[in-house]
């Protein structure tokens, strides 16, 4: 990857000379869909924190949807928390970008106009919380992943030890963390006498809006008790589901994307036809209208959320990690092996009795969309790019269902397999030797404790359950120890691909 996404050098466009820009829409190609609308006479009414790949092939091109059905004052302004690659590619383009949606049929394009400027939030975070405390800005989005919230997964609660929070206490004007600019930008619209915003997080936790409502609160709570009880009257933390796959954007994708418009697009987004957001009707200030864009609004998401990250979010980690560890580059890759694609909708099947589902929800049918969706051959989605942050994932991908299978007293077989599959990665070593690139926030912790026990899954796997932050007191259960201990034991034993196949015929 180019360190300056701006200057990135594009092979096969028409003119090199040209950039996506406002200047240069004219010049697409007739077939290249672009904003239908005056994007100048557009003001903001969302600051999204984290503003990656994921909010850029899913609520951006709602909200451009909403902007060409006439709506114009709910316009984007997207801040990068650390990162300022996406800044740096946005802002020579004006805040377009290409939406390329990719499928077995071909590729379609279009523009996306709905993010009106970019920021990068530790290089001026003054204005950041600036931004976030005008009265224009409603809603304060977020896609930061799970790590972003400086809490501890397993319980739900902030980090009070985490670096970031640490910093930000002491630091309130200049904060880090997502939670500190949104105590910060609230704290001073209290002071004002402004309305607050809503508070709109699209993160894969559970109870995402009670969840990041708690954790603000407690932080808020840490510099003012006023403060915290202000918040926790007044600012609405309405929760969400939010289903699209998007894969990592690669070099191949820009130069084939920018050929297609006959210009360089720095920063293009490749993601698959399918798009879900299911959403709490929460916005005390105010709110487009989403449901105009399809977007279905609820009174409780809390179904919807536990069946996408128990029946998606799980199997594309089982995948990833034993994929990974079989060889496999991509999840499309994994689902032409038929074992991992029985054993993927095993650890479905497994779920579907943990759901509480809406009457009419053919939880069946859904499975069977996602095999579909993981087999896409056009996505290049990387197991080791899902395989992230896996000790901020497995609580509510895998863990609660392993939890309430245990209490309905069924066998947690499948997802020991999965959770085997994690410990195996964060080992740091392949079944072929090579090092595995763990990227993980207790990477180092996790390592030391594999360097500890050895590759023995007798020690590895009770060693790695005593990891509270992951584990808390499940990891506890003598049932969960036999049960990973033993998929563990398997999987050294015969590797990845063998212990899938033993597993099916088991």
């Amino acid at each position: 990857m180019s360190s300056d996404p701006a200057k990135v050098p594009v092979s096969g466009t028409k003119d090199g000379d040209f950039r996506l820009s406002n200047a240069t829409l004219h010049r697409l190609p007739d077939q290249i869909r672009r904003p239908a609308y005056d994007r100048s006479r557009v003001t903001p009414g969302i600051v999204h924190l984290g503003i990656g790949a994921f909010h850029r092939a899913h609520q951006a091109v709602v909200i451009d949807d909403l902007l060409a059905g006439g709506a114009t004052d709910w316009g984007i302004v997207g801040a990068s928390l650390r990162s300022p690659e996406t800044h740096d590619a946005l802002a020579p383009q004006d805040g377009l970008y290409t939406l390329a949606v990719r499928s077995g049929a071909g590729t379609n394009h279009r523009i996306v106009g709905s993010v009106l400027a970019t920021e990068v939030a530790k290089e001026k975070p003054g204005q950041l919380v600036a931004r976030l405390a005008n009265p224009a800005t409603r809603i304060v989005s977020l896609t930061v992943t799970e790590k972003g919230y400086c809490h501890t997964p397993q319980t739900g609660d902030l980090d009070e030890s985490h670096p970031d929070i640490v910093h930000d206490l002491q630091n309130p004007g200049t904060p880090r963390s997502a939670v500190g600019f949104l105590v910060a930008a609230l704290a001073r619209r209290r002071i004002a006498g402004a309305a607050p915003f809503t508070v709109l997080s699209c993160d894969n936790l559970s109870a995402n809006g009670h969840t990041v409502g708690r954790i603000v609160t407690q932080f808020a709570a840490l510099r003012s008790r006023n403060l915290a009880k202000w918040i926790e009257a007044e600012v609405a933390f309405p929760s969400t589901m939010v289903d699209r796959i998007v894969p990592e954007t690669t070099e191949a994708d820009r130069a084939a994307v920018s050929s297609a418009l006959g210009m360089t697009d720095a920063w293009p987004v490749v993601t698959e036809p399918f798009t879900q957001w299911i959403v709490e009707d929460r916005f005390p200030a105010g709110r487009p209208d989403f449901a105009a864009a399809g977007v279905q609004l609820v009174s409780d998401v809390t179904p919807f959320e536990h069946m996408k990250l128990r029946l998606l979010n799980a199997s594309h980690s089982a995948l990833a990690y034993l994929g990974y560890l079989a060889g496999f580059e991509t999840i499309a890759a994994a689902m032409t092996d038929e074992r991992f694609a029985a054993f993927a909708l095993q650890v479905m099947q497994d779920a579907a009795p943990t759901l509480a589902m809406p009457e009419g929800t053919d939880l069946a049918a859904y499975s069977a969309s996602l095999l579909q969706r993981f087999s896409n051959p056009a996505l290049h989605h990387r197991t080791w790019q899902i395989a992230m942050d896996g000790s901020q994932k497995l609580p509510q991908r895998l863990l609660a269902t392993m939890q309430d299978r245990l209490r309905l007293g069924l066998p947690i077989d499948t997802h020991s397999l999965a959770v085997a599959g994690w410990m195996r990665y964060v080992t740091g070593t392949d079944e072929q030797g090579r090092t595995i690139d763990v990227r993980d926030p207790l990477a180092a912790k996790l390592k030391a404790i594999a360097e500890s026990t050895g590759p023995v899954a007798e020690r590895l796997a009770p060693a790695l359950l005593e990891v509270e932050p992951i584990f808390g007191v499940l990891g506890a259960d003598p049932r969960l120890r036999s049960a990973v201990t033993g998929a563990l034991t398997k999987l050294y034993a015969l590797g990845a691909r063998q212990a899938v196949q033993t597993f099916q015929a088991a």
